[in-house]
């Protein structure tokens, strides 16, 4: 019963999501070296990457988490990250945090404006660019420890005391972002359109389920 309720939301979501337009609101890349990122105007796109971010490459070594075992060579489904201003909100509202989290702080590549869902794009949706550029959704971006410890150590609740640093985890769990891969090169710039189709089942699909 619950998978079915949980299955009707996400439904009455997807069907909302069909085709969105936001904003980048920011972009970033490099790394600060403390999990995060560095804004920039805007960011070169490859077909292996984001220039001069850590996550560019066609393959990965695995991490906590993977379906391999540790050291083994895969293939890099985190070419690029995003999060939502809207989804930022939500966790800093959860949080009862004193200071606003900036997608640099969370390690993102792009940020955008006007996409309040983003985390439950399903995998295989398209965000398109201006310039061109063509990034695919792989799946959900999970809040992870580290981060959590991270943003622990440099913010405060709303009567300036520390938090847990577990509290992260907590509030990002359904909201903390996407990630994906590259299918069309180009350049994305801060204030940029960009349109959201959302990935379908095809109607021949459907077809063969309900044979």
């Amino acid at each position: 019963m619950l998978f079915c309720c949980t299955k009707a939301i996400l439904g009455l979501i997807y069907e909302t999501m069909k085709k969105i337009i936001g904003q980048v609101h920011s972009v970033h890349t490099g790394s600060n070296n403390n999990l995060g990122t560095i804004e920039e105007p805007y960011i070169e796109v490859e077909l292996d990457g984001i220039i001069n971010d850590p996550h560019r490459g066609y393959t990965r070594e695995t991490w906590a988490g993977d379906k391999q075992k540790k050291g083994t060579i895969r293939r890099n489904e985190r070419q690029w990250s995003a999060v939502s201003i809207e989804e930022i909100e939500a966790i800093e509202t959860s949080m009862k945090i004193k200071n606003a989290i900036n997608a640099s702080s969370l390690g993102a590549n792009l940020c955008f404006l006007g996409i309040p869902n983003l985390s439950a794009l399903p995998k295989g949706s398209i965000l398109k660019f201006p310039s061109g550029v063509e990034l695919i959704v792989e799946e959900y971006n999970p809040p992870c420890l580290a981060m959590g410890k991270k943003i622990a150590a440099e913010h405060k609740n709303n009567e300036n005391q520390s938090i847990d640093d577990t509290l992260f985890s907590k509030a990002g769990k359904l909201n903390r972002g996407i990630v994906g891969v590259i299918e069309t090169t180009g350049r994305i710039n801060q204030g940029d359109e960009v349109t959201v189709i959302t990935y379908e089942e095809p109607a021949w699909k459907e077809r063969l389920i309900d044979a």
